[in-house]
């Protein structure tokens, strides 16, 4: 198997499915060479409902280089609102044209402002905040710039026919940005977190320098990390060497000054002074890198991805999945023993079932045979259990299992080089996009 690049190596990443060399090229030159539209799956009632059994406006934007997070930030600015009554089902890239769903609570659409770079729909009530995950999946159209290789487009195609079973298909590997596309460590942080080993994780986010950083900002981490090693530290020293771009560290920072900075407490309220999605995503991170380690290690071994071995856990396809969307089921699960193997895999063939791994939380059951053996052996490595989830406020996970396989319908137009193609909801376009370009994660 070919060898991922380093910096993929670093969230759990190890290999490529297909052998050959990449088209080459990068993404994103400009956003509109990324789009990517939401599979929406909630029905709104009219704009005229009853605010006061449907509190929520639903609406969706169409973003031009925003961040979904600023976005929301800007929004509920702009609003007089507090940020918090403002949610969404899918956090997307900053540099793409993106069509996605918020909800804002207690506002009508004549409250809603015009935001450069955002198109305002609103389209009717709900009853409740959107929640991560209330999307079938994401439909994406990526152009790729400068390709070196475009003939190698088909090599690659069969490649990952063949992995798949006869569909294209791909690992259903969390991509780099999960984990920091400039400096990927939201996955240590969240290490730290599981460990309870507070401070660690909040000296993991506020310092720790990245070459790929700007110069004055890894001197601001450095400086971080200098105040952190005296006997002494004077926490507003640290926090007027932070610029003030860095709005998440220098908010953990002002939460040690105010507090001391001595005691683990000290330090976990400091991680709790970012949105409640940001510090449920430093534990999602750990739990991804586990999942990550597990799937490069199933690949290493050989297993199959669109069949199972004993000892694996499948879920069932989601009945409800709009058409020609495979989405598993999590909570419909079954161990699979030697005697069903045969069986299942007919179901898998079929688009019934799905082979999957955990991502570990407090419920979590293990694979048995050889798929447990791995899943024990990389928990086993990273010092984790699934009662090390249980944890305080945003920070505990119950934790589920995904599939080890995402497949698509694929199209492939070729002046420019362009991939058309949707995913479920959860799965990552770059682990599509990785295999056909082989490129520094940051160009994708």
């Amino acid at each position: 198997m070919r060898e991922a690049h380093p910096l993929e190596r670093q969230v759990g990443i190890d290999y490529y499915v297909s052998d050959g060399p990449g088209v080459g090229g990068r993404l994103r030159d400009t956003p509109a060479d990324f789009r990517v539209r939401e599979i929406e799956a909630v029905t709104p009632e009219p704009l005229d409902a009853d605010p006061g059994a449907y509190p929520h406006l639903l609406l969706r934007a169409t973003l031009t280089d925003w961040d979904t997070n600023d976005f929301a930030g800007a929004l509920s600015n702009a609003l007089g609102a507090s940020r918090e009554r403002v949610s969404w089902a899918g956090t997307k890239d900053k540099r793409a044209v993106t069509t996605q769903l918020f909800s804002v609570r207690d506002v009508t659409a004549a409250d809603l402002p015009d935001l450069s770079g955002a198109e305002i729909e609103p389209l009717g009530r709900v009853g409740r905040n959107l929640e991560f995950g209330d999307l079938a999946g994401n439909a994406f159209e990526v152009r790729i710039s400068d390709p070196e290789r475009p003939e190698t487009v088909d090599d690659i195609t069969d490649a990952l026919t063949d992995f798949g079973g006869g569909r294209v298909a791909v690992p259903n590997l969390f991509g780099h940005q999960r984990f920091g596309s400039r400096r990927p460590v939201t996955h240590a942080v969240g290490l730290h977190v599981v460990r309870e080993e507070w401070r660690e994780a909040v000296l993991t986010y506020v310092g720790n320098p990245a070459e790929t950083e700007p110069e004055r900002t890894q001197r601001a981490r450095e400086t971080v990390e200098s105040v952190a090693a005296s006997a002494d530290p004077d926490w507003q020293a640290a926090l007027d060497a932070v610029p003030g771009h860095l709005g998440y560290e220098r908010s953990m920072l002002h939460e040690l000054v105010e507090n001391g900075g001595e005691t683990p407490a000290d330090f976990r309220a400091a991680l709790e002074t970012v949105p409640w999605n940001l510090q449920r995503l430093f534990v999602n991170a750990a739990q991804s890198y586990a999942f990550n380690r597990m799937l490069s290690e199933r690949l290493r071994r050989g297993l199959p991805f669109d069949r199972p071995v004993a000892g694996d856990v499948v879920a069932f396809a989601d009945a409800d999945a709009p058409e020609g969307l495979a989405v598993p089921d999590t909570d419909r699960r079954q161990r699979v023993s030697e005697d069903r193997v045969d069986v299942v895999t007919r179901h898998c063939e079929r688009g019934r079932a799905f082979v999957t791994a955990p991502l570990v939380g407090t419920e979590t059951e293990l694979g048995e045979g050889e798929p447990g053996d791995i899943e024990r052996d990389v928990l086993a490595d990273l010092d984790l259990a699934p009662a090390d989830f249980d944890l305080p406020g945003n920070f505990e996970s119950t934790g589920t299992r995904r599939a080890v396989l995402v497949e698509t319908a694929l199209e492939i137009a070729r002046d420019p080089l362009t991939l058309s193609f949707s995913l479920p909801r959860g799965s990552y376009a770059t682990a599509l996009l990785r295999e056909y370009l082989k490129v520094d994660p940051r160009d994708l």
